[in-house]
């Protein structure tokens, strides 16, 4: 990734719906950033569960960018 290549920390966060199409992608373009896979589904979740998914989640997306180590997340 261009941004990883210049030094700058970086990768994404899919929910586990999207796994297989990740490393698909990733095949494809000879890339694997870093992730984080949070549970599926996302978009029917109230306020109350996003703010408890993203809690689980933090520290893995803190890692995800602070760390260049940082191994691929599932939650």
């Amino acid at each position: 990734m261009d941004l990883e290549s210049r030094g700058i920390p970086s990768g994404f966060v899919a929910s586990t719906e999207f796994v297989q199409a990740a490393e698909a992608q990733g095949n494809s373009l000879g890339i694997h950033p870093k992730r984080v896979f949070v549970p599926h589904p996302i978009q029917d979740r109230t306020d109350t569960e996003m703010t408890e998914l993203a809690g689980q989640a933090i520290e893995s997306i803190i890692a995800l960018v602070c760390d260049s180590q940082a191994p691929e997340a599932k939650l």
